[in-house]
């Protein structure tokens, strides 16, 4: 009886193990080191590592033994495409490894994959078209790590990021993504954002977005919206952002339907708005894009357009504390997406409609009423109440909600409550934003009240 495919795989994936905890991974890092001339058996360890590369439990080993300075050696040496094809196999799932990350920077591949780029550039042959998508590719994920990424940027002075600038201008497209790729991750802290905002990589981001308005190439629109997303988190950086232009370049895009264009779009705008009244006030009267997030509010096929769409409504709301917003958003039928996004299964998006709710009711609940009334707001609020599962600060915000809606105002104070500390979300929620995307909401919730 012959076995299937699943059984040989999982034999195999079982010799593999054993493999692994015999030791096998630095034994083959040694031969490759000591019979590197030797043609035929460094094939055969290139052939063994991208088997044994693919298995999590190996990455750990790897990252013990020498095999960065190893591969990049032996990649130096090659010419032929074949060869050089081999040597990526094994080098990107070792890639995924933080630790390798930064042993392969260190070695020296980054200068190999920047040569690379570099002659193959202006090549239309079928191979070297191939081998310059992995080149930058492999180069966006060394920047995945902490340690590499900020190695390369060397406070933005580094030859590496100088480079990688110089890819966003380029006519060639994969060029501009991984350019705009590298530029999402060099903007993981705030130190880079504000270098990077302060020597106008916003303006160049720009200008990628506006040659890919009309048809548009979506995977450069995504990413160039992602990294104008990251360098919008730090506080100094946002009024710069808005002064240059970036919602206008942003809101070309509203017309999208390409869910990873909606969902970046969504996060920029939420991200430039943070404590921008004005700006969030402009948004908020802007009935095309409203009407667009009620819209998008309804994406049940796409959890996360659906989830940032509520939290930039919540977020106008909040931000610009302005009647006329919420009349827009009143006209359009948002109130509806904010009551039942006050049953969110996490809690700071239960805190976010809250807190929106609250300005509703205090600021213009005559206007509002009725749709507040369609929704069941007061049954919703009653059942987080007597839900043991509510987090504190969801009951402590039900009940001042509902003092507000029963028009006690007066002796609850709801600005200081609910807007005391809204200007400084960003910086509570500032790792959980860089870090998270929304269906990986942390269980912790944050107490805006």
């Amino acid at each position: 009886m012959k076995a299937n495919n699943d059984d040989k795989a999982c034999f195999s994936d079982s010799l593999q193990a054993q493999l692994i905890n015999m030791g096998v991974i630095p034994t083959l890092v040694k031969l490759l080191g000591i019979h590197c001339q030797n043609a035929a058996l460094t094939e055969m360890c290139l052939v063994a590592f991208g088997n044994l590369a693919e298995l999590e439990s190996s990455k750990e080993q790897f990252a013990g033994t020498n095999i960065a300075e190893e591969l990049v050696k032996l990649f130096k040496k090659q010419i032929e495409h074949d060869k050089r094809e081999m040597i990526f196999e094994v080098l990107a799932p070792l890639a995924e490894n933080d630790a390798i990350k930064l042993q392969l920077v260190e070695a020296g591949l980054v200068e190999c994959l920047l040569e690379i780029v570099q002659q193959k550039v202006d090549s239309d042959k079928e191979d070297d078209i191939a081998e310059l998508k992995t080149a930058s590719d492999l180069m966006v994920l060394l920047l995945l790590g902490d340690e590499s990424m900020q190695k390369l940027f060397e406070g933005g002075k580094g030859n590496v990021f100088q480079r990688v600038l110089s890819w966003i201008p380029s006519s060639n497209h994969q060029l501009q993504l991984a350019g705009a790729l590298a530029i999402a991750n060099f903007a993981r802290n705030d130190g880079n954002c504000i270098h990077m905002v302060d020597h106008g990589i916003v303006e160049k981001l720009m200008d990628l977005l506006d040659r890919h308005v009309e048809d548009g190439n979506v995977t450069v629109q995504h990413a160039a919206l992602s990294a104008l997303r990251n360098l919008a988190i730090p506080v100094v950086n946002k009024a710069k952002m808005l002064s240059a232009g970036v919602t206008e370049a942003v809101l070309k895009f509203l017309k999208s339907e390409m869910p990873p264009v909606q969902f970046k779009l969504l996060g920029t705008l939420r991200m430039l708005i943070d404590a921008q009244a004005e700006a969030a006030e402009q948004l908020g009267k802007n009935v095309k894009l409203v009407e667009r997030l009620v819209e998008w509010c309804e994406a049940k096929d796409h959890a996360g357009v659906m989830g940032e769409s509520n939290r930039l409504l919540s977020a106008l709301i909040r931000h610009s504390k302005s009647k006329d917003v919420i009349k827009t958003i009143v006209q359009s039928g948002g109130i509806k997406h904010l009551v039942t996004m006050a049953t969110s299964e996490h809690v700071i998006m239960q805190n976010e409609a809250l807190v929106a709710l609250a300005l509703i009711a205090a600021l213009e609940l005559g206007t509002a009423e009725k749709d507040l009334e369609s929704a069941k707001l007061v049954q919703i609020l009653h059942r987080l109440l007597e839900d043991e599962r509510s987090a504190p600060e969801i009951k402590y915000n039900s009940m001042v909600l509902i003092c507000a809606l029963m028009g006690s105002v007066g002796s609850i104070p709801i600005e200081k409550h609910y807007t005391e500390n809204l200007g400084t979300e960003a910086s509570k929620n500032h790792r959980f934003e860089r870090s998270h995307h929304l269906g990986q909401l942390p269980a912790v919730s944050l107490l805006i009240c």
